[in-house]
């Protein structure tokens, strides 16, 4: 079987390249990051998932959606909070 496979290279922000607005993109990149960071802070804390909910004042279900990467159920705002809460320090540059 022969396919002609096309590869297009990435812009450099994976949800430009999905179709969202370039504003809407920036800030879901932000929010992928920040959820990046925290997966790997909760796994260098040792905390299961129900003492991370305990901890950071949210369920247990909120802690498996943050770590299996839904990017959709969580504001930046959110995120943030949940991140100082877990002895992070995130900054913002402008």
């Amino acid at each position: 079987m022969d396919e002609d496979i096309t590869i297009t290279e990435s812009c450099g922000n994976v949800f430009i390249d999905l179709g969202f607005e370039p504003a809407e993109a920036e800030v879901m990149k932000f929010r992928a990051e920040v959820m990046i960071r925290m997966k790997e802070r909760l796994k260098e804390i040792g905390w299961t998932q129900a003492e991370a909910a305990r901890r950071l004042g949210v369920t247990q279900p909120r802690i498996s959606r943050l770590l299996k990467g839904k990017v959709e159920d969580f504001s930046l705002d959110t995120l943030l909070a949940l991140s100082f809460r877990a002895g992070l320090s995130p900054e913002l540059r402008i």
